[in-house]
This record gives structure tokens, sequence and C-alpha cells, in this order.
């Protein structure tokens, strides 16, 4: 389940819209069904890069887990219950640096952010790090 979070001084006329659009654009770039995207658009308008106020984004991605749901969601292996989770891709320096190539051309193009004025930020809390269900994904998948 990955959380996308864009933070930008751009000003967006449908933010909810746009929410939706990213959010479909976030489930192509990882791979990842919709149904486990979750996306928000924050505007601040006093949100500046290099001593400037021109167009910028900071865009924060949290780990993608494993698949918390059914068997058929996974692929069979020699585990206790013949499931193997999948992973719902792992970050990476190789994926994502494939992820950055692909972010920042869209937000260039919905933003008008050139290229060197944003950051993508990579985060991997770890299962124990992250809560879901009244419990976190450590204690769901028995290991941290």
């Amino acid at each position: 389940m990955p959380s996308l979070e864009l933070k930008t001084n751009v000003k967006i006329a449908d933010p909810k819209a746009f929410a939706l659009e990213f959010a479909e654009f976030g489930a192509k770039v990882l791979g990842k069904p919709l149904e486990y995207i979750s996306t928000s658009y924050q505007y601040n308008e006093t949100l500046n890069f290099a001593g400037s106020f021109e167009p910028v984004f900071m865009l924060t991605i949290v780990r993608l887990i494993p698949y918390p749901f059914s068997c058929s969601d996974r692929i069979a292996d020699e585990s206790s219950d013949g499931c193997a989770q999948v992973s719902l891709g792992n970050l990476n320096p190789t994926a994502n640096e494939e992820y950055s190539k692909q972010f920042f051309p869209f937000f260039k193009e919905k933003l008008g952010v050139p290229h060197d004025r944003a950051y993508i930020t990579y985060l991997d809390p770890g299962n124990s790090n992250l809560g879901y269900q009244s419990t976190h994904f450590g204690t769901i998948f028995g290991k941290n």
C-alpha cells in the first residue's frame, strides 16, 4: 500500500480531480492496483526552493508493503498457508530511479515544476512502524 504525499506551491483548480489522476498515475508507475494507492495533495503558498517561490514540489513515497489480503493475491510457495506474500514493489536505488524518471515529467506537465525544483523522498519505515486495522503490519505478517 503505497502512500504518495505531494506538497507544492502550485494551486490546482480542482484538487480532488487532480488527486484521483495522481492516484491513477501513481498506480501505473508503481505497478500496483489503484485499490492500494493513497495520495494526498497539499497546497502550501510558502513552500520555496533555492530562495524563490517559483513552482516547486516535494513528493514523499512511503514504502510499498506486502499485500495483507487473500491468498489469491499471492504466489504459492512452501510457506505454512501455501502462499507467499507478493511485494508491492520495493524501494531500492534502481526502482527509485525508475520511479523518479516517471514522476518528475508528470509534475512538470501537470504543475509546471522543472526537474531541478523538486525532491522526491522514498521512505521505508518497516512493517512495525506502519499501523493498520488497530495493529501494525509487523503483527499481521508475523515479522518486523
